[in-house]
């Protein structure tokens, strides 16, 4: 049986009711048709329930043998209600026409807006649908880093976008091309009035487009006290977790007008750079002579097979290791030394450059420069090992007659003092090792 069969049974028994009832032929004709409105909407309204009935309690009964993460996020956001609501507006839309036949106008006035209530809901099923898939690939360990909400959000902007322009038509009787083509000089008075917000939404489709930040991401803007891990993001508004734990909101736009910096490549690298070193005092840095390499062959078998190998032009060692330093000087023997040392380090990413140098020399002496890679990334373990790596050359440097440069103290004056009266240098405290040699 169709619909318009349905319609004509529905109507006709409303009729015999009213006729039974004894109302006269006039005013049956006059209400049957308010009647039969009223009878296909409470149908519409019964069915629609029928069906959330039956889904929600299909969902719960699977959901009672095997929890499906879909299926709890469509109960979560509500999408079985929604979905179910669209039923009722479609019973009526396939009923109505044989209403008020005597009455064109009044008809289309509830087409119409039978047609708007329709499209209403289902724009809020298909975004509580959409809201649902972003919940489940928000939970999934493939895409907890990817910015889903991001595309959820353009999707549904897309929809809603096409649900005003489908009802303005409705309301209008146009076609829905006839109010796109028309939609220039609207947009051009948008863009004034939303000037910030379409900056915005237009900064966030090409942080997106163009993978420049994923949630979890580390990023840093010079300049400002922005420096943490995104924990939200959105077409609208980015939101950043500092290390001190506040939260710093950011308009997507101002990522793209200006330049921040992301860490990502260097968390998925499997190293992060170390580059830092001392200055060492020109003054301590002389040629090694053959009792100094004597003793600094003492340290290591790896500073004794070196210099042994260097004395007879390098045959013993490897290409690289003839790079790493040299007995001409005592600094050239520590870069030796520092090269080894970071080579066999178990903290440092053997597979990225690992270097020991010296730079430009400056008024305070020969910067020394190690630049390696640990292969942790995490921040504190990061800065343990490159606090261990200095500490220990610190520490090594007096052996090879060297110190870093280190600005003057109203200790090295009071010493200086003691020195000029005669007092004698192994009685004072706090000289440098590499004095006392």
């Amino acid at each position: 049986m169709d619909s318009e069969k349905i319609s004509i049974h529905i109507l006709e028994s409303i009729k015999m009711v009213l006729s039974k009832m004894g109302l006269p032929e006039f005013i049956v004709s006059q209400v049957d048709s308010v009647l039969y409105l009223v009878v296909i909407v409470i149908i519409g309204i019964l069915a629609g329930a029928v069906a959330h009935f039956v889904a929600k309690g299909l969902t719960r009964r699977i959901q009672s043998h095997k929890s499906y993460t879909l299926l709890d996020k469509l109960l979560e956001y509500d999408a079985l209600k929604r979905a179910t609501s669209i039923i009722p507006p479609v019973v009526v839309i396939s009923l109505l026409p044989v209403a008020f036949t005597g009455h064109p106008k009044l008809l289309s006035v509830f087409e119409n807006l039978t047609w708007i209530y329709f499209t209403v809901v289902l724009v809020r099923s298909l975004s509580a649908i959409l809201s649902s898939v972003g919940g489940v690939a928000g939970s999934n360990r493939k895409f907890h880093d990817r910015p889903i909400k991001g595309f959820i959000q353009i999707t549904k902007i897309v929809i809603y976008i096409v649900a005003v322009i489908v009802v303005i038509s409705i309301l209008t009787n146009k076609s829905p091309f006839y109010l796109i083509g028309g939609l220039g000089a609207f947009a051009a008075v948008l863009m004034l009035v939303f000037k910030d917000t379409i900056t915005g939404f237009v900064g966030g489709i090409l942080l997106l487009e163009n993978d420049m930040m994923r949630l979890g991401d580390w990023i840093e803007i010079p300049g400002t006290a922005i420096n943490g891990t995104v924990v939200d993001m959105s077409l609208t508004i980015v939101k950043v977790m500092n290390f001190d734990n506040t939260i710093v909101t950011i308009p997507p736009y101002s990522l793209i007008s200006g330049s921040f910096v992301n860490w990502r490549s260097m968390s998925e690298s499997g190293g992060r750079r170390i580059m830092r070193g001392y200055t060492i005092k020109s003054d301590n840095i002389y040629r090694c002579t053959p009792e100094f390499l004597d003793r600094i062959m003492g340290i290591s078998p790896q500073m004794e097979r070196f210099i042994t190998a260097m004395r007879d032009g390098g045959d013993g060692l490897e290409s690289e290791e003839r790079f790493f330093g040299s007995i001409e000087t005592n600094l050239g023997l520590f870069r030796a030394y520092a090269n080894y040392y970071l080579r066999d380090h178990p903290m440092l990413n053997k597979q990225m450059l690992i270097m020991v140098r010296t730079l430009v020399p400056t008024d305070n002496g020969v910067p020394l420069q190690i630049y390696c890679f640990t292969a942790d990334t995490v921040w504190n373990h990061y800065e343990s090992i490159q606090a261990e790596i200095m500490e220990h050359l610190a520490t090594m440097l007096p052996l090879f007659d060297l110190l870093p440069y280190q600005s003057s103290s109203s200790q090295d004056s009071l010493i200086n003092g003691l020195v000029e009266r005669g007092y004698p240098i192994e009685n004072i405290a706090g000289i440098p090792l590499g004095v006392l040699k």
